[in-house]
């Protein structure tokens, strides 16, 4: 019979306690409108805008990151805003203080769009 060290048995016996725990459910938020402000975030991929349309309160950061192989920007049709040129992983962030709806577009390619709809705080 073999003889194991105390630091494995002790290794063995947390394993199998974590192994036996219950599984947590996952915490993906199922509506834009429940997630907390750090969570407001929209993906810049195959030449779009994800998601196209967001709704987030007043006061609430938003960041958009390019996760696609081309370079993009985001630009405000009402230029309240505009990011620099974004290469594969960055990022732009900008806070809306003010209830309204904010179109923006990618001014490379002006065919991507979308829209923050910026709700008053409740």
């Amino acid at each position: 019979m073999k003889t194991f060290s105390k630091q494995f048995v002790v290794l063995l016996l947390n394993l199998s306690t974590m192994a036996c725990a219950q599984p947590q459910a996952p915490t993906t938020p199922a509506d834009t409108k429940a997630q907390p402000a750090s969570a407001y975030v929209v993906k810049i991929d195959n030449f779009s805008f994800s998601p196209a349309t967001l709704t987030v309160p007043a006061g609430t950061k938003v960041t958009w990151t390019n996760h696609d192989d081309m370079a993009h920007n985001v630009v405000s049709s009402e230029q309240k805003f505009k990011s620099k040129v974004l290469d594969t992983d960055d990022s732009f962030s900008t806070t809306f203080t003010e209830p309204g709806t904010y179109q923006y577009f990618c001014g490379l390619h002006p065919k991507m769009v979308g829209k923050i709809i910026v709700e008053p705080k409740k």
